[in-house]
């Protein structure tokens, strides 16, 4: 609870009507500006009097209504305006329109750079869905091994008032902080899992790898009002300078497997062969016969080339 004290809770702006003011501020300027007309006129033409006053008003209400028109501002959809007076949190426009607040008001947002205050539309936070893709990073996984991972972060502003003063750039604090979790998080698993093994990797988990890459991440930056809406590993794979020897490994393991399968076929088409020669009564095979068909069908359904057949026209013995 203490800790969430801290964040700075938005507060939604009731802005008036900006067409309402805007008619004010013109129909002001033209006040002003007439009357400022009306008492050169008057000055000009009695050399006095109160034709000076007259000329004082004018630009009293001109200078008033201009100042009075810099409190237009337009959203527009999927934006926000985070509004400081004097140094103070003065409220957040999120509600796309036309508006008019306080002319004195600036707007807030630290991701713009180089930009003049009172230049609302540079400084607005866009609401809209965004994409962060981090680069790839070589990072030791679990087994020490050297990967390289990248990632790509679907994301938002959900809270903008978060965003622009609880950290100094959102866009730059989001990216730091994908980058730690993605580094803690290779760390943590291996890129291959063991045979046998049910633990979780890199390579045969992704998805879930990428769903507490998502959680977390979500944690970190929740200071920052970011919404992760996805995360998905983009690139996984070994680092070049061992990327050769794994290579082979990963071979060898195939081959181990596929040999693996193709004598369990094998021995299984032998027993059928043997219990249909038996079953039939096509021959009878003695115990050293046996072994001798058994050990040539192994040759030919286990060879790595095609079997050349030899014609025996005498007996075995």
């Amino acid at each position: 609870m203490g800790k969430q004290s801290k964040f700075q809770e938005e507060k939604e702006l009731k802005a008036t009507s900006g067409y309402l003011m805007l008619f004010v501020g013109l129909l002001g300027l033209i006040l002003g500006g007439g009357l400022l007309f009306y008492g050169i006129m008057r000055l000009s033409a009695t050399g006095g009097g109160a034709g000076g006053w007259l000329i004082l008003a004018g630009l009293v209400l001109l200078l008033i209504f201009f100042i009075l028109l810099c409190g237009l501002k337009v959203i527009n959809p999927n934006e926000a305006l985070v509004l400081a007076l004097f140094g103070n949190y003065y409220g957040t426009l999120k509600k796309d329109g036309f508006y008019w607040v306080n002319p004195f008001v600036s707007p807030i947002n630290p991701t713009v750079k180089d930009i003049p205050a009172n230049t609302g539309r540079a400084k607005k936070v866009s609401l809209k869905t965004r994409t962060l893709n981090n680069e790839k990073q070589k990072v030791n996984d679990a087994m020490g091994n050297p990967v390289e991972i990248a990632a790509v972060v679907i994301w938002q502003v959900v809270d903008p008032t978060r965003a622009v003063l609880n950290v100094e750039n959102f866009n730059d604090y989001l990216s730091i902080q994908c980058d730690s979790i993605i580094r803690n998080t290779t760390r943590v698993y291996p890129y291959d899992a063991a045979e046998g093994g049910d633990e979780k990797s890199l390579r045969g988990s992704s998805q879930e790898i990428a769903d507490i890459m998502q959680a977390e991440l979500q944690e970190k930056v929740e200071n920052a009002g970011i919404e992760i809406l996805d995360v998905r590993i983009t690139h996984l794979a070994y680092a070049p300078e061992i990327a050769s020897a794994m290579l082979q490994r990963q071979q060898a393991a195939a081959i181990i497997d596929a040999r693996q399968k193709i004598v369990e076929g094998a021995v299984g088409m032998v027993e059928m062969a043997l219990d249909k020669l038996n079953e039939n009564n096509i021959v009878e095979l003695d115990e050293e016969r046996k072994a001798a068909m058994v050990s040539n069908l192994l040759v030919v359904l286990c060879g790595n080339k095609d079997a050349q057949p030899i014609v025996n026209s005498g007996s075995l013995y």
